[in-house]
């Protein structure tokens, strides 16, 4: 984060929709699968990972969001400082995961963009370019989807009803967030 260099230039609004960059914000990946993986990653977290598919779950400082069967993200719900790269969860996880040979933490807070957007027209604007059907999701607070909006893959949390998260590679953000506001201005 010490050079942090954001690609989206401004938050916007239109007619019930708001979109607008949460940064910084810590993101790491964590793998495992065993037993043992799963109770220090708990001790070690505060919470237990989300272990059915396309679902997450928080605590007071942390969310995680299930994204494969041996994989999660995990993200801080607070914006944490510019001016450092080092998170202690992450220092933690290292010695107590890593270094146990338990399983990988890999720290993804400058791959991934947090976009985040709300509004009565979320899914409207998601139905213009992503294949996926959000009848069912958009009713299920903590719903997680790795799906395809404008051909760039994406990761989709909903924190609250009509209220998402969205992570995008930082190399596609730009383009995704000035397809996003070209197709909010059309709903």
């Amino acid at each position: 984060m010490l050079n942090y260099k954001t690609t989206i230039k401004e938050n916007k609004s239109y007619s019930d929709l708001e979109m607008k960059e949460i940064k910084p914000i810590m993101k790491l990946i964590i793998r495992g699968k065993t037993k043992d993986f799963i109770t220090a990653i708990g001790k070690n977290l505060n919470m237990i990972l989300p272990t059915e598919a396309n679902t997450s779950t928080s605590s007071e400082a942390l969310t995680a969001l299930w994204l494969s069967p041996d994989e999660w993200m995990v993200i801080s719900n607070k914006t944490i400082s510019e001016e450092t790269n080092t998170y202690e969860v992450e220092g933690n996880l290292i010695n107590n995961i890593s270094k146990a040979n338990l399983g990988a933490v890999t720290d993804v807070s400058d791959q991934f963009v947090m976009i985040n957007i709300k509004g009565s027209k979320v899914f409207d604007l998601f139905a213009t370019g992503s294949p996926f059907d959000f009848n069912e999701f958009k009713n299920k607070k903590g719903s997680v989807v790795q799906t395809i909006l404008s051909h760039i893959d994406v990761i989709i949390h909903l924190t609250e009803i009509n209220n998402v998260n969205l992570f995008v590679r930082r190399s596609f953000s730009e383009h995704l967030y000035s397809w996003l506001n070209d197709s909010a201005s059309r709903l």
